[in-house]
Formats: structure tokens, sequence, C-alpha cells
């Protein structure tokens, strides 16, 4: 056995022993990229039916909020209504009303002070207080 036998046997043992040690580390992460997709599985699990309540609670929201819209746009068309039959009223009935109650005030006015001048024998000027 010669000098370079001898070295290329130490070189053999040495890779041996060398790789002794690292089967232990390697073997470790195994286990550990194992736990790794373990972990992945079961938050997948999970994750989907959380997912699938969360865009059943979205579809409800959504339903709730076009409620709301058709709500909305139905007080804002009676709001639009009552202003439109405000309006008619006040052109309309509003005017001729007042004309009326004026004319009535008037002749009620007259009616009064005629009335009491015929009493005194003399008219009542009003803005006197006679």
């Amino acid at each position: 056995m010669g000098v370079g036998q001898i070295a290329g046997l130490i070189a053999a043992i040495a890779f041996a022993v060398l790789a002794g040690f690292m089967i232990y580390p390697l073997i470790r992460l195994g286990k550990l990229f194992d736990q790794i997709a373990d972990t992945v599985r079961e938050s997948g699990e999970h994750a989907i039916p959380a997912l699938d309540e969360g865009v059943t609670t979205v579809k409800q929201v959504n339903k709730s909020l076009e409620d709301v819209n058709r709500i909305s746009a139905a007080a804002s068309a009676t709001a639009d209504n009552v202003g439109a039959l405000t309006d008619l009223y006040g052109s309309f009935l509003g005017k001729p009303v007042i004309k009326i109650a004026s004319a009535f005030y008037a002749l009620r006015t007259t009616a009064q002070s005629f009335l009491a001048g015929k009493s005194t024998g003399r008219p009542v000027d009003d803005a006197k207080g006679e």
C-alpha cells in the first residue's frame, strides 16, 4: 500500500464521516418541509370555507345595498312628487284662494265701517281710530 492509496483511504473515510454528519441535518430539514407542507394544506382547508363565507357575506351586503338603493330612489321620487304638487297648489290654488280671502276681508272691512258709520251718524276713519 503506497502513500497515494493511504491518502485516498483517508479521504474516503473523511468523506464518509462528513456524509454521516450531513445525514442528520438533511433528515431534520426533510421533516421541516413535511411540517410546512402539512401547515399549508391545513391552512388551505380552513381558508376555503372562510372565503366561501366571505363571498356569501358580500352577496348579502350587495343585496341589502340594492334594497337601500331602491328605497332611497322611491323616497326621492316621493319628494319630487310632493314638491311638484306643492308648486301646482301654489300656482293654481294658492293665488286664487289668496285673492278670494283678500276680497272677503275687504268686503268685511267695508261692511263693518259702513255699519259703524250708520250707527254713529258719521263715517269711521280707521287710521285715526275714531
